[in-house]
This record gives C-alpha cells, structure tokens and sequence, in this order.
C-alpha cells in the first residue's frame, strides 16, 4: 500500500473537487438540481428510477418476487445514468431530494406518493402487498436485520470499496480499517446462517433480499474484486446462503433491470413488461 504523507486539517474544510477521485464530477458538499429535466411515467402504478447497484437491486428483486407470487406489483423501471448526474435532475430532485437511486413514486392512489432510500422502499412494498415481512414473532427479527443492513453497508461500500478500488491514492490506513470492519459483518452473517436457512430465520424475507446484493455479491466476487482480499470462501454459512438465494428466478430477473454492465444478455436498460426480459435485453436491441 502506498500511503500518503501525513496530512493535518485546516481549521475551516473547503472543497476541491481535484480532490474527488473517480467520482468528483457527481460528489459535491450541496444538495439540489443542477438541471431542469422531467422524469418519464410509464402505464403501471409503480414508478421506478434506479440503476442496478446493490441498492438498485433491492427493489427490483423484490418486485420481482412479488410478481411471482401473483401480485399485482407491475411496475416501470427507468434508468437513471448516475455518472451522467441523471440524479440531479429538478424531476429526479423532488421524488428524492438526498439525489440517490432507487427512488419509487407510487401513484396506485388518489395522491402520489414518493418513498426514498432503499430500506424505506421495500418495506413500504412489502407492507403495501403483505409480503416477504412476517406478521409472527419474527418481524422484529426481519426489521433488525433490514436495518442492520442499511447501517453496516456503507462500510462495505462507502467505506472498503472507496478506499480499496476507487480512491485516488491507497491509504493502508483506510483500507485495513474498513478491511477489519467488513470481516467482522461477514462474521455475523455467517455465524446468523450457521443456525438459519435464511437471514431471519426459516422465511424468505426483505431482509434476505436486502442483505444479498450487497454481500451476497461479495461473497460472488461481484463488488470491488475484494473477494480475495478479504477470504470470502471462509464462510461457508454465506457462501451456501449467497448461492441459495442467487439461484431464484426472481432474483435473476432482478438483477438485470436497470443494468448497463457486464454481458450484454444479462442486462434490460430499462423494464415495462415482464415480457421485456425475453426481448430488449442489449444483446436484443444492439445493431
């Protein structure tokens, strides 16, 4: 690793966008639009724009196992191009002014109504179709992990994959600390799955569709090329887990919505229909 000089901090912090790393030109200490740009509103009820990170996928895969299991949950995904600056739009600012994806508009009412952060979307959906949140003495369970998990990801995210993939310089420092941290929440979801077929228990629930995306695609080498660093193949309880919950064809079907990387077969830019899967993925549209 190669560290930096010691670097001792002015009274008053300034911004230097030189200072940004790869992400500079959409990181800035303010918030609101920087441009005028209405967002489009498709047919169904349900009105997402997102992208297909791990928190993008959250709400995909769950849409998408509600719709297996028959409800009505149709829905319009938009794609929402964040290294574009999309999420700054003035249409995209007033669904989620924090300007992060997902965001949803529900407009199945007389009233639209908006929901944003990714934790607050699934359990309004899965609260609105009665689904995926038991009712039993395992709810508070479920929600313990759901918030777990929006707690303890921006240290695998915001945290290690900064440090350890996207920071213009490797500070060993930075790196072990979050290293450390990262290999602790694989611990505990390990020793959790020792005992447990799934996060909270023996159900299939939000927590479960919440947690995978995130280290579920550790444990899949999927985030940061880290999965060697930290030794993800040690926990056996994950990797059982991970592949379990990987192998359901909602969750396939989640994971290619709003997707603009990797084979070009696995990703639908944008989903309208549930037919849209079998005919505008980008291997489909591409000349």
């Amino acid at each position: 690793m190669n560290d930096v000089p010691d670097y001792t901090p002015p009274k008053v912090w300034t911004w230097d966008q030189a200072n940004g790393g790869k992400f500079a030109n959409i990181n800035r200490p303010i918030s609101g639009p920087t441009h005028e740009k209405t967002l489009p509103i498709g047919q169904h009820p349900l009105q997402l724009y997102s992208l297909a990170t791990p928190n993008g996928q959250k709400v995909t895969i769950l849409l998408e196992e509600l719709l297996a299991l028959g409800h009505n949950a149709e829905y319009d995904a938009w794609l929402i191009k964040i290294g574009d600056g999309d999420q700054f739009g003035s249409g995209f600012v007033d669904v989620n002014p924090n300007s992060k994806i997902p965001a949803l508009m529900d407009r199945s009412g007389p009233k639209p109504i908006r929901v944003f952060e990714s934790g607050a979307i699934i359990l309004y959906l899965a609260e609105k179709f009665g689904a995926f949140l038991p009712k039993d003495d395992t709810r508070g369970e479920c929600l313990s992990w759901l918030f777990w998990q929006m707690g303890s990801a921006p240290y695998l995210g915001g945290g290690f994959g900064h440090f350890y993939a996207y920071a213009p310089t490797k500070i060993g420092y930075a790196i072990d600390r979050f290293a450390m941290e990262v290999k602790r929440q694989l611990d505990v979801l390990d020793r959790q799955l020792a005992n447990n077929e799934f996060i909270a228990g023996n159900t299939y629930t939000i927590a479960d569709i919440a947690i995978w995306p995130w280290y579920g695609g550790l444990a899949q080498g999927w985030l940061y090329d880290g999965a060697e660093f930290l030794s993800v193949q040690d926990y056996k309880h994950l990797q059982r887990w991970t592949k379990q919950i990987g192998a359901r064809p909602a969750v396939r079907r989640g994971r290619m919505v709003n997707r603009t990387s990797g084979d070009p077969a696995s990703q639908l830019h944008e989903r309208h229909a549930a037919s849209d899967f079998e005919t505008r993925t980008q291997d489909k549209l591409q000349p």
